[in-house]
């Protein structure tokens, strides 16, 4: 399991490898250096053959210390190395001092206003001037630095950032500045472990490939932490040999009116796929019809109103809901929704539901620990439009306001399990437990921006409480799998393919496990 972390919790990581006498701060460095070094020759097998030319520039803190020990590992490689620095020598931490002394013995300091800025200059691009350290936009002569490389197309071609690329808030993946002041670079080199802006907001498009160096940390997983949504375990989904429908739940499905039914047929759809042993679509009379003609194992039963949803949820082996694809936003589908939280079985909320809950400050008091919230990015403003205003106001300093912090916030609020969609999608459970499932570098799936695949993955969630899930636990695993589906599938997704290329995901996933 992978823990992303803040810029302050690997502060303090380091600090206390260091107060324990594990480590120096000199020898941290020195490994952060090499760890570099290597990923670059690794990232680039060319580059190890010498002569080639870097041009290494460092900032006034230990970021820029990293920068001297790279210099200096890459000239006895035999490089030609020009280094640039942005502020005083002398003003350098001690460790960035040290090696700053270190470097000088070797080579001379430019200043960075006479860096070699465009893809000719240079055969490689170090970003050692701020790494997780920014806390405010760039300025000055790096911000002249950034803004000359951003109008040469190829400036981003073996350009390596040094923890984080300048200019990108390490916290929130988020530019401090108007999105033209940050290092576009090719790699990004994180220490010990990734930090939160690697998969947050812009922090995949201005990373290009993450790759973390080992400097010898001890492994220090926290309940505060991030983690990186792991793929479900196998096992966890699997049906025993001696088991029997009801021994996977029940889900109920509510569907919209005539014309509407589409986006809870593909919920209930992903339920069933997902191991749900029954699900049923709740119907409308008009819609009876219509969804007749278009379900075979998805039951049908008729619900007209609250009342006739009370009398089906006497059945307690209906123990999973999902309500909002299609739904619609009337007087009886609030009531509906009224009477789906009343009952307080395990609950997935999604689109005309979330309208609803916005709506309604009383349906927003029902929520409860079981509920399950899966908002994109205008539905979470208009449930909890303060928090979106923090999240989407221009950042004038760092660590900025984050899509993690904003979730969390959420799911404290409501008391319930909030899935923030997106690429970057984030998970928080009430308690401050919370996972970030990224659909970025390898795992990027652009093609899940097709209608109806947030219906799919609602089914997925409901699928999943209704095998007995935890529902921060549900949600991580339903995102795990939406994101793998579309990746097995590739070009030409579109939501109807989501349910059926499950089974393979499944199947690779246990083959994998007993292999």
């Amino acid at each position: 399991m992978t823990d992303l972390l803040t810029a302050a919790q690997m502060r303090a990581i380091e600090a206390e490898a260091i107060a324990s006498g594990r480590a120096t701060g000199l020898e941290l460095m020195e490994r952060a250096g090499r760890g570099v070094v290597d990923a670059i020759f690794a990232e680039w097998p060319d580059l190890a053959k010498a002569p080639h030319r870097a041009a290494v520039l460092c900032g006034p803190g230990n970021n820029g210390g990293d920068g001297f020990v790279i210099a200096r590992l890459l000239q006895d490689w035999g490089w030609q190395v020009g280094v640039y620095l942005l502020g005083d020598p002398e003003k350098l931490p001690p460790d960035a001092k040290s090696n700053c002394g270190r470097w000088q013995a070797m080579g001379e300091i430019g200043d960075i206003a006479d860096a070699p800025r465009f893809a000719h200059e240079a055969d490689l691009f170090v970003d050692a001037l701020f790494g997780t350290g920014l806390k405010r936009p760039l300025e000055g002569a790096a911000l002249d630095w950034v803004a000359a490389r951003a109008s040469d197309t190829g400036a981003r071609f073996r350009t390596v950032a040094v923890d984080m690329p300048s200019g990108l808030c390490s916290d929130s993946g988020r530019d401090l500045g108007d999105g033209t002041a940050t290092v576009e670079a090719a790699l990004t080199v994180s220490f010990h472990a990734p930090k939160l802006g690697n998969y947050l907001g812009s922090g995949p498009a201005k990373c290009g490939r993450v790759v973390v160096a080992d400097i010898g940390l001890e492994e220090t997983p926290r309940s505060e932490h991030v983690r990186l949504n792991p793929a479900p375990g196998p096992r966890a989904l699997h049906k025993a040999d001696a088991s029997h429908k009801y021994g996977h739940g029940h889900a109920l499905v509510l569907s919209g009116g005539a014309g509407r039914t589409g986006a809870a047929r593909l919920a209930a759809r992903g339920a069933l796929r997902i191991g749900a042993g029954l699900v049923t679509l709740g119907v409308p009379p008009a819609a009876q019809l219509e969804v007749a003609a278009q379900v075979t194992a998805v039951m049908l039963r008729r619900i007209p109103d609250a009342e006739a949803l009370e009398q089906a949820l006497e059945d307690g082996r209906i123990n999973a809901l999902a309500l909002g694809p299609g739904l619609g936003t009337g007087k009886g589908e609030a009531a509906l929704t009224e009477a789906a939280l009343r009952a307080r079985r395990a609950t997935v909320l999604d689109a005309d539901a979330l309208t609803l809950l916005a709506e309604g400050p009383s349906l927003f008091e029902l929520l409860h620990e079981t509920c399950v919230l899966t908002p994109h990015g205008g539905e979470f403003a208009r449930l909890f439009p303060d928090i979106a205003e923090r999240l989407e106001a221009a950042p004038t300093g760092g660590p900025a306001y984050s899509k993690v912090d904003a979730a969390r916030e959420a799911a404290a609020r409501a008391g319930c399990t909030v899935l923030l969609k997106g690429p970057d999608t984030v998970i928080a459970a009430p308690d401050g437990r919370c996972a970030l499932n990224a659909a970025a570098y390898d795992r990027a799936a652009p093609w899940l921006a097709t209608a109806g695949s947030g219906d799919v993955l609602t089914g997925f969630v409901a699928g999943l409480l209704a095998r007995g899930q935890a529902p921060f636990d549900a949600a991580c695993s339903a995102a795990w799998l939406h994101v793998e589906c579309a990746r097995l599938f590739g070009p030409g997704l579109i939501a109807e393919d989501l349910p059926e290329v499950l089974p393979k995901v499944l199947a690779r996933g246990l083959a994998r496990e007993i292999g």
